[in-house]
């Protein structure tokens, strides 16, 4: 296995960096030890211009011209995957609005209460801002595959288990497969980490030295739409806070502090929890008669600064050369923000073809559109021409653009495709055959970043099932691997679900678990 750049990490800094790399001519292999996105990139609040953070004194939508451009750029290239979101910061008096960003628009009492009228009595109004959104785990795995599809090998689940040094320079990486046991040497002259969190322990492994400053992310996500638009909001301790509708939930966040357990086993905890509805229910009573359905954890990692808390750390990116430490070739790109993920990868495919010695190629990522972006996706059109509900075909289409009449023309050869697994959140039989086929889906619980399976409210209870002998016929499972990845599907939504659940919901974790128990059997 020969290529010009290895990238260790399936991010979206290692899958941008991939798309980048491989659109300018390098041959490029990434390796992910887990699924795609599965840590900060598919867990983040995916806030593009600042969400919360731009009612900060001083701060407004410009406040990082970078970050504006950006949402623009990915407005172009992958339109399906962002939502316009309008946010509203409410005080409740003069002096809090004075203190709040000095250049948003705002509202009287009136205008609020006639805006959200579940809010607290009180309030003397509200400054507004326009924000965008984009969903971070469907934007790794169209980074994924536009590397692919540009001449890059994409392999999640392989563990880099050693970068390779020969005469103080890298070489290769060791791999193993954590599915097949398979383990081989890929050799390359350029190495990226693209790791997160995970960084500073791949660096201890092959005696180098990388210090971040490690953190964890939690959100909480309730059932329903509880507002019409997003709030911004302080907790009880003066953090930014924000509650915001999503598809058919309301999602709360997000915690930030320090963590400095095992990345891999990263949970929210019931105090987590207790504080995020301490905090929205002083402005929306409603949040604590609502029921939430799970509270997604993830891990951050900052470039390191002694004393800032965590919310006032640098979203900024850092790329870090290892040749000093006997690895020339080998770089880490640290630290970044989701909003500017694009130009952190540019960045980092400039400085690998200055570690090759390659003359410098122009970056094609802010014209070449991502899977899905080349053309804008009619949802009604789809729903009529194939008999599908109007609001599945708008969830296809969130999630798929302009790709969504392929998935659905699945369903026009196969008609049994056309079955709809999940009411919730949309999800058709087709949809899963499309992803195992197309989106490098490996286990079924690759399938909740691919088309949401089991982060319902049901947790799987009317679509696992269906779904685990769907892929395990596309992906040649046997009875065996089909009970063990419904199994680990199951474990993986309990421990999102676990710090949330009380009363009726550990009676309907009990059902969930009692009626895929007997699967294959």
């Amino acid at each position: 296995m020969e290529f010009d750049l290895i990238i260790l990490g399936g991010g979206l800094n290692g899958l941008g960096t991939a798309r980048d790399a491989a659109l300018r001519g390098l041959r490029v292999l990434v390796l992910e030890k887990g699924d795609l996105g599965g840590g900060a990139s598919g867990s983040g609040s995916g806030w593009l211009r600042g969400g919360p953070r731009a009612f900060a004194a001083g701060a407004g939508p410009g406040d990082d011209p970078l970050a504006a451009g950006e949402a623009g750029v990915l407005e172009a290239i992958a339109p399906h995957l962002v939502s316009r979101v309008p946010f509203l910061r409410p005080f409740a008096s003069r002096d809090e609005g004075d203190a709040l960003a000095s250049g948003a628009p705002r509202l009287g009492a009136e205008a609020l209460a006639a805006l959200e009228p579940g809010l607290s009595p009180g309030l003397l109004g509200a400054l507004a801002h326009d924000d965008r959104a984009v969903d971070g785990p469907r934007l790794c795995v169209a980074n994924a595959r536009s590397a692919r599809d540009h001449g890059a090998e994409v392999r999640p689940w392989t563990e880099a288990r050693e970068v390779v040094r020969q005469d103080g320079r890298v070489v290769g990486v060791r791999w193993l497969d954590a599915l097949t046991g398979e383990s081989g040497l890929a050799r390359a002259p350029a190495v990226l980490d693209a790791t997160g969190a995970w960084a500073p322990g791949l660096a201890r492994r092959n005696g180098l030295a990388l210090r971040l400053r490690p953190g964890k992310g939690v959100h909480l996500v309730l059932a329903g739409r509880l507002t019409t638009h997003a709030l911004a909001f302080g907790a009880v301790d003066g953090r930014a806070l924000f509650l915001a509708p999503r598809g058919g939930e309301t999602w709360l966040g997000a915690t930030e502090g320090g963590f400095y357990g095992d990345p891999d086993d990263v949970e929210a905890t019931q105090d987590e929890v207790a504080y995020l509805l301490e905090g929205a229910a002083a402005l929306l009573p409603a949040v604590r008669e609502a029921r939430a359905t799970r509270a997604v954890a993830g891990p951050r990692a900052s470039r390191f600064e002694w004393g800032p808390g965590e919310e006032a750390l640098s979203r900024g990116h850092a790329l870090l050369d290892h040749a000093a430490e006997g690895a020339a070739g080998l770089l880490s790109l640290v630290g970044g923000q989701l909003s500017t993920a694009r130009a952190q990868a540019e960045a980092a495919t400039d400085a690998v073809l200055r570690a090759l010695g390659r003359p410098a190629v122009a970056c094609r990522t802010r014209e070449v559109a991502l899977p899905g972006g080349e053309t804008p996706a009619d949802a009604a059109a789809l729903a009529a021409a194939h008999g599908i509900a109007p609001l599945v075909a708008a969830r296809l289409v969130a999630r798929q653009g302009a790709l969504a009449g392929e998935v659905l023309r699945l369903a026009d050869d196969d008609p049994r495709l056309g079955l709809l697994l999940c009411r919730e959140e949309g999800i058709l039989a087709a949809e899963v055959v499309h992803a195992c086929r197309h989106e490098l889906v490996r286990r079924l619980r690759d399938l909740r970043t691919r088309c949401r399976l089991a982060v319902g409210g049901c947790g799987g209870l009317d679509c696992a099932r269906a779904a685990a002998q769907l892929a395990g016929r596309e992906l040649g499972w046997d009875a065996e691997r089909v009970r063990a990845e419904l199994a680990d599907l199951l474990e993986v939504g309990w421990r999102e679900r676990r710090a949330v659940l009380d009363g009726a919901q550990l009676a309907q974790e009990e059902l969930l678990r009692g009626a895929h128990w007997g699967v294959g059997r």
